[in-house]
């Protein structure tokens, strides 16, 4: 066989053992939780006899064992069971729940990742042709301070801003400052767009109203993930650039850009390929906060949302839907690694 084709292999059958092993996590960190949705759901005034017909009802009377393995033997036919929310002669699915915000969480990755990844590369190239000229002292600064902050400061800080575009000029800061600063600073708010503070989207929205309302929090994510990328692409570049061959090129007269774009960056890019898929994993799987500042009705707010109500089933799901998501994602960043770099397939 194949060697590339023995290693994917491998890597897809260790990716399935990793998602058995996160499955079994999932179920025992959720029926440990605290409190009982039955209880919850029927109040305090609710009898022992009806609170266990309700728990017959929705299956938790069983033991976790075999409650564990009708759900994966569920899972491996496309259904992930019902909501404990549902009613008598109203059954609402769990994937009828989590479609319409597992659609506008992959909006938000889909347009983050279309922003960071060329903006990490662009900023990377050039960091690295201008080495410690002013431009990567700036560009590393400024990334490494955004990174610094957890994703919901930078989230509070940029809503902040907006906020701050129409209300600086009366406030009693900016009355303490003088006149022309105080104008000036105005003057730079007010050319930041202004963006919806609040993610108000449904399934109606139109697409560029989904754009402008998810506007926010792509930024918010942006600006979290693109100094991993940035840093990594600067990097290999630098490290490819030390290359004898690169010599070479110099020597027949390239300019610089097509040395970088022609011969460096092809070489260089097993490395900076997988920061780059460990970074798009963690916009499906790092969303949550970013979705429950702004109010995004994505997976990430459905699942805070389903564990405040202990619904068990979406919970359940969300979970399993992040882990399989970031498994898949960096099964391909290695399977592309080793497609790129043949080095792999032989490990010392």
């Amino acid at each position: 066989m194949n060697p590339v084709v023995r290693t994917v292999l491998q890597r897809l059958g260790l990716g399935l053992i990793t998602l058995f092993i996160v499955s079994i996590i999932i179920f025992s960190a959720i029926a440990m939780l605290p409190g009982d949705f039955a209880k919850a759901m029927l109040g305090q005034s609710a009898t022992p006899e009806t609170v266990a017909a309700f728990q017959r009802e929705i299956g938790i009377d069983r033991p976790p064992v075999e409650r564990y393995f009708a759900w994966v033997g569920q899972i491996v036919q496309g259904d992930f069971g019902s909501s404990f929310a549902s009613r008598t002669g109203y059954r609402r699915t769990v994937a009828e729940i989590i479609a319409p915000r597992l659609y506008n969480t992959m909006f938000l990755a889909v347009m983050t990742a279309l922003i960071a990844v060329p903006l990490a590369l662009g900023l990377g190239i050039l960091a690295a042709l201008y080495r410690n000229s002013w431009f990567d002292r700036v560009v590393n600064t400024v990334t490494l301070t955004t990174i610094s902050f957890p994703e919901f400061f930078v989230a509070y800080m940029l809503a902040y801003l907006i906020i701050s575009r129409d209300t600086f000029i009366g406030t009693e800061f900016a009355q303490s400052l003088p006149e022309w600063l105080a104008a000036s600073i105005n003057w730079v708010l007010n050319l930041v767009p202004k963006f919806p503070t609040l993610a108000n989207i449904s399934d109606q929205t139109p697409f560029w109203e989904h754009v402008w309302r998810a506007a926010l929090p792509s930024i918010t994510l942006t600006l979290v993930i693109v100094a991993h990328m940035m840093r990594m692409t600067r990097a290999a570049i630098i490290n490819m650039l030390a290359s004898p061959y690169i010599d070479m090129a110099r020597l027949k007269g390239m300019s610089p850009m097509t040395i970088v774009l022609r011969h460096a960056l092809p070489n260089a890019w097993a490395p900076i390929v997988t920061v780059i898929a460990f970074n798009l994993a963690y916009l499906i799987v790092g969303v949550v906060v970013v979705e429950v500042v702004f109010v995004y009705p994505g997976i990430g707010q459905l699942m805070v949302d389903a564990v405040k109500s202990r619904d068990v089933p979406v919970v359940q799901a969300c979970a399993l839907i992040f882990a399989a998501t970031y498994i898949l994602l960096n099964l391909t960043a290695d399977i592309i690694s080793i497609a790129t770099n043949p080095r792999l397939l032989r490990p010392r």
